[in-house]
C-alpha cells in the first residue's frame, strides 16, 4: 500500500516510519523525516508538477545550495543532486513540464537548472537580492518572473541575458505568487500589486492593505472553475487576510483571522505572537495550510471559516511549507529564522523538511455539494 496513497493510516499519530514512538520535541507529529536535509535554514520547497509522474521535491537553503530529493510512495526519500549559488538560494520554482528548475539568490541572480543533465546556467540579474521566481505558462508565451529587492519584477525567456520585460514596484518585492493569468506581488512598506499576464505582463491593480504589519507570504487561491480568484496574504504579526479580487460584496467577502499565537488572551497574560512564514493552498479541496514561527503548521477552510487542524509545537520555527500536485503530501520545514535574533541562533540544531500525509486532514469541514 503506499504510504501517501488516501487509504493509508500514515501520519494520523502511532509508530513513525523511522519506529521513533518518543516523543520527540523536534518531530512532535511523527512525520517523515527527509534524509541528508540542508546545512543551514531552509527558506524555500517545491513539489514537482502532475506532468512529472513520480514526487520529486525541492528544497533551497542558507548554505547557497538547492537539492533535489524524489520521495517514493512507501515515504522514503532518496537524495538525487544538487546545485550551488554564490548566495543563500529563497526561492524555487519549476517550469510545467518538469523538465526544469529554476532558483533564485541573493547572489543576485536567477538559475535555471536542468534535471536531465544536471547543468545549471544563470538566466536573469538583478541589482539586488532576488527574493521570489515563478515560471509563467501562458498560451503565447512562456517565461520566468523574478521579484528583487532592487524594486523590479522582471520576466526572461531563459535564452537571452536581458529580460523581455521589467517593470519598476514602489518597493522591495518580498513575496509573490503566480497562477496564469495572475500574479500578485506584496512589497516593503505593506505594498500589493495584482498583474494580469495575458499577451504580456501589465499591472492590473494597486491594493491598499489589508494587514497594518509587514508582509511575509502570499498565495493566490482558485474559484470552482480552477480560475484564480483572489489570494491569502500572511503577515509577521500573526494574521492572514483572505482577499478577492472582485467579490461581489468586498465588505462581507474579504476577511482576517489571526494564527500563530500563544494561548495569552487578555492583560495578565500577555500573547506570545509570530511571524506567518509561509501559506499553501490544499490543490484539490482548496483549503489551506500555514506554517509560523512558533513551529506549528495550520491547517484552515478559508470558505467555512474554521481552522481544521493545529499541529503540536516542534523546537524550531517552520520556515517552509508546500503540497505535491495531487495533495497528498504536506512538506514542511523547520529551521532557524532568526525571528528572535542571533542569540537565539544555536549551529548545533540540525535543519529538518518533514512529509505529513494531507489527503484526510485538508478535506473542507461542510461539502457544500
Amino acid at each position: 500500500m503506499s504510504l501517501f496513497g488516501t487509504s493509508s493510516g500514515f501520519g494520523t499519530g502511532g509508530t513513525g516510519v523511522f519506529g521513533s514512538t518518543t516523543t520527540d520535541s523536534h518531530n512532535p507529529m511523527k512525520d517523515v523525516e527527509v534524509t541528508s536535509p540542508p546545512d543551514d535554514s531552509i527558506s524555500c520547497l517545491a513539489f514537482s508538477p502532475p506532468t512529472m509522474p513520480a514526487n520529486f521535491l525541492i528544497g533551497g537553503s542558507w548554505a547557497n545550495d538547492v537539492r533535489c530529493w524524489e520521495v517514493q510512495d512507501n515515504g522514503q526519500t532518496v537524495p538525487k543532486a544538487q546545485q550551488m549559488h554564490t548566495g543563500p538560494v529563497l526561492d524555487v520554482c519549476w517550469s510545467d513540464d518538469s523538465s526544469k528548475v529554476f532558483t533564485a539568490s541573493c547572489d543576485k541572480t536567477a538559475k535555471m537548472w536542468d534535471l536531465n543533465s544536471n547543468q545549471a546556467m544563470q538566466i536573469a540579474q538583478h541589482d539586488g537580492p532576488i527574493k521570489a521566481i515563478h515560471w509563467i505558462k501562458a498560451p503565447n508565451y512562456s517565461c520566468v518572473m523574478t521579484g528583487s529587492w532592487d524594486k523590479t519584477l522582471k520576466f526572461w525567456d531563459t535564452r537571452s541575458p536581458n529580460p523581455m520585460m521589467s517593470l519598476q514596484m514602489p518597493e522591495r518585492c518580498y513575496c509573490a505568487d503566480v497562477v496564469y493569468p495572475m500574479a500578485v506581488v506584496a512589497t516593503a512598506e505593506r505594498g500589493l500589486i495584482v498583474y494580469q499576464l495575458e499577451n504580456q505582463p501589465s499591472e492590473f491593480r494597486r491594493i491598499d492593505s489589508p494587514l497594518k504589519h509587514q508582509h511575509r507570504c502570499v498565495a493566490i487561491f482558485k474559484d470552482k472553475q480552477n480560475k484564480p480568484t483572489g489570494f491569502a496574504l500572511g503577515s509577521i504579526e500573526g494574521r492572514v487576510a483572505i482577499h478577492y479580487i472582485n467579490p461581489p460584496n468586498p465588505a462581507k467577502d474579504n476577511f482576517t483571522f489571526k494564527c500563530h499565537r500563544s494561548n495569552g488572551t487578555n492583560n495578565s497574560t500577555p500573547q506570545d505572537i509570530y511571524a506567518v512564514n509561509a501559506i499553501a493552498f490544499h490543490p484539490v479541496h482548496g483549503t489551506l495550510a500555514t506554517v509560523g514561527s512558533d513551529g506549528r503548521f495550520s491547517f484552515w477552510d478559508k470558505d467555512a471559516r474554521t481552522k481544521l487542524k493545529t499541529s503540536e509545537q516542534l523546537d524550531q520555527p517552520i520556515t517552509a511549507c508546500c503540497f505535491n500536485h495531487n495533495g497528498n503530501i504536506f512538506a514542511y520545514a523547520s529551521s532557524y529564522d532568526w525571528s528572535k535574533g542571533h542569540e537565539y541562533y544555536n549551529p548545533q540544531k540540525k535543519n529538518y523538511i518533514f512529509l505529513r500525509n494531507a489527503a484526510e486532514e485538508l478535506k473542507p469541514r461542510n461539502k457544500k455539494w
